[in-house]
């Protein structure tokens, strides 16, 4: 029998074209069945689920991702390598970050007599946040309060358990012991239970010190009474206010050294240092001028609301934790880190531009950023040490109304300072910001002649 090949192609053409649409019919279907069902529930989760790595039996690529936070890669105005360290019993660690008061002494200067004064590194990723804090030569030369340990470890369980299920009992309880004691109810950096609710994996703010700053906030600038942040924040408000549960401006309040956000008059640093000027706080006795002098922290919330991404509807994770697919599901990045180490991802989903472009725009702005900057601290150590010479022969008005100008001056600057995007958070905020501080330190330097 004759066998015809066109027939016989097209057989083979035929069968092959049904296997390749059967194939992509199960590989969607696959697909659909695995969006509808995100994670496998493995182990059950509660409220007192605090290991990350019981988390991450359902989670385990998000957990994945939050143990690469232990990268250490440079940017070129922030992050740290890993510099060796030998590790001893006082000091367990192998690696530590630079030292940023070895690299520009204009900080000692500017926090003489502080604790920062005598270390002060470079920030690691979230990995290094308890054991950073945990180690630092400030631990050694002054006694801190256990309120430090709120933005630098997982507290959540640890305050239910000291408040005997009250939040914000075990809240006060954990400010009121000192830092040596604190530490020993806590067992890890941030973890998943900090941000999530189990029963569902919602967000959700556990950090009374916010709860009650946003509020507050709230109360005061926009008129609304009785906010509850977590009945009462949108999705993407809280996509944002997790993060802000600690990278924050914040002070001890009184006695009890209560971790207070000083936001009754609003977010940015003229209106913050209005609430310390009205209340009479003061860090310390600055040991150069005598100035009562402001600590400014790491006020990233506040300057990210002052910036275009924040008026634009983008929180904090759509750049630092942006959306990845994994299979048919999308889920969210947690290898918290600079956006600009992910540029494709945090950046060019909507930026249309080539990541060269993306990566020149903000080394335009982050380098106009440090020249102003550089510009404000030489002013600011100017009026420093003009006070120190001059004190004596000061008369005391001249010397209170110098001091009075040195406390101003330093805290705008130190509060952008300390504010970790090198000014591409809120460029033209930060810009306005150490221009007021330049000016208090030109007002300074008037006083003493």
């Amino acid at each position: 029998m004759k066998i015809n090949t066109k027939t016989v192609l097209i057989s083979i053409g035929s069968a092959a074209v049904t296997a390749l649409s059967l194939s992509l019919l199960v590989n969607i279907q696959t697909h659909k069945e695995e969006s509808k069902h995100p994670y496998f529930q493995v182990v059950q989760l509660t409220d007192d689920t605090e290991d990350p790595a019981i988390w991450g039996k359902n989670f385990p690529q998000q957990y994945h991702d939050y143990l690469m936070t232990v990268d250490q890669e440079r940017t070129r105005y922030g992050g740290s390598e890993a510099i060796p360290h030998s590790p001893t019993l006082a000091d367990p660690r192998d690696s530590i970050a630079q030292s940023k008061i070895e690299e520009d002494q204009r900080l000692v200067t500017m926090w003489a007599g502080y604790a920062f004064s005598k270390d002060f590194r470079e920030e690691r990723g979230h990995a290094y946040m308890l054991d950073d804090q945990k180690y630092t030569q400030r631990q050694v030369v002054v006694q801190q309060p256990g309120t430090c340990i709120n933005c630098h470890a997982s507290t959540y369980v640890a305050m239910k358990k000291l408040g005997k299920g009250d939040l914000f009992k075990g809240f006060d309880a954990l400010n009121h012991m000192t830092y040596q004691n604190a530490q020993t109810h806590v067992s890890h950096a941030v973890a998943c239970i900090d941000c999530h609710d189990p029963s569902d994996m919602h967000l959700r703010v556990t950090r009374p010190a916010f709860i009650e700053g946003i509020a507050a906030y709230k109360r005061e600038k926009e008129g609304i009474r009785n906010y509850d942040v977590n009945k009462h924040a949108s999705p993407s408000e809280m996509r944002s206010f997790v993060c802000g549960q600690c990278h924050v401006e914040y002070y001890f309040k009184g006695e009890g050294k209560r971790l207070t956000y000083p936001w009754n008059k609003g977010l940015k640093a003229d209106e913050i240092l209005d609430y310390y000027q009205e209340n009479g706080h003061k860090d310390w006795i600055h040991a150069l001028t005598q100035a009562p002098t402001l600590k400014a922290q790491h006020p990233e919330f506040e300057m990210y609301s002052q910036g275009i991404h924040a008026r634009s509807g983008v929180s904090c994770v759509d750049c630092h934790m942006p959306f990845k697919k994994v299979g048919a599901m999308k889920i969210t990045d947690h290898h918290v880190r600079s956006p600009l180490l992910n540029v494709q991802k945090a950046c060019q989903t909507c930026h249309r531009l080539n990541e060269e472009e993306i990566l020149e725009r903000v080394s335009i702005i982050q380098d106009r950023h440090m020249e102003t900057r550089n510009i404000a601290f030489n002013a600011l150590v100017d009026l420093i040490d003009e006070i120190k010479a001059k004190k004596a022969s000061l008369s005391p008005k001249q010397l209170k109304e110098a001091q009075e100008y040195h406390r101003k001056a330093q805290f705008l600057f130190d509060f952008v300072e300390a504010e970790n995007s090198t000014g591409l958070h809120a460029p033209q905020e930060s810009q306005r910001v150490l221009a007021k501080s330049i000016d208090f330190t030109r007002r300074g330097q008037n006083a003493l002649k």
